[in-house]
């Protein structure tokens, strides 16, 4: 059975002193506490608040109420649950020919990985990664960093406009091969200048239907 706007008041009054406290209130201090007329009042919502299990009473002793436990769970149950951990996504990445990264403001939930504020995911689109088993429509998750290594999966914008997936290789003569892991394509060779690096790739995901 619910308590009443007045049993719930009593309760949280009881709660608060016996924690800041240590020990019960007295009959006269709830009833001074919440502004009650009389001790009869305090008897009678004490009573049916142990009718409905909410208190325990020791007999015979001065300040023994105690709050049951049904009570702290049922506070508990009412605080609001953390939210789960969204993620921006951010469009969709070609793993092919590069194609131009639309933003999309659609969240994707990632409860099971742990991302910093510069983590964000991906879609795929192609299949130049599918050797490192990155397949069309599966999901990349990436961090931005100040910079990669050689063999890092990338998220690399080429000409300012076209973001494409692939390994990061810094060449002898200075150039960037962007590498895909597919036998039947080949790397695209860029200079410096004309590559900025998004961000590594940390985890690959991928839906069933």
């Amino acid at each position: 059975m619910a308590l009443t706007r007045r049993q719930k008041e009593v309760m949280e009054f009881l709660a608060t002193f016996i924690n800041k406290n240590g020990y019960s209130p007295s009959y006269e201090e709830v009833a001074s506490g919440l502004g009650l007329a009389s001790l009869a009042t305090v008897h009678k919502h004490v009573q049916a608040l142990e009718a409905k299990q909410y208190l325990k009473r020791s007999y015979n002793h001065s300040r023994s109420l105690e709050v049951a436990e049904r009570y702290f769970k049922e506070e508990k149950a009412r605080e609001p649950k953390p939210a789960e951990q969204t993620i921006p996504l951010l469009g969709r990445i070609a793993a092919g020919t590069p194609v131009e990264a639309i933003p999309n403001s659609e969240p994707l939930q990632f409860s099971d990985f742990v991302g910093g504020e510069g983590t964000f995911a991906l879609e795929v689109r192609g299949e130049s990664m599918i050797d490192d088993h990155i397949c069309n429509g599966d999901y990349v998750l990436a961090e931005r960093v100040d910079g990669v290594k050689n063999g890092d999966i990338v998220v690399a914008l080429v000409g300012g406009t076209d973001a494409t997936l692939k390994r990061y290789y810094l060449e002898a003569d200075g150039r960037v091969r962007l590498q895909p892991a597919n036998a039947s394509m080949g790397p695209i060779y860029v200079q410096p200048g004309d590559v900025e690096i998004q961000g590594r790739v940390l985890a690959v995901m991928r839906k069933y239907n």
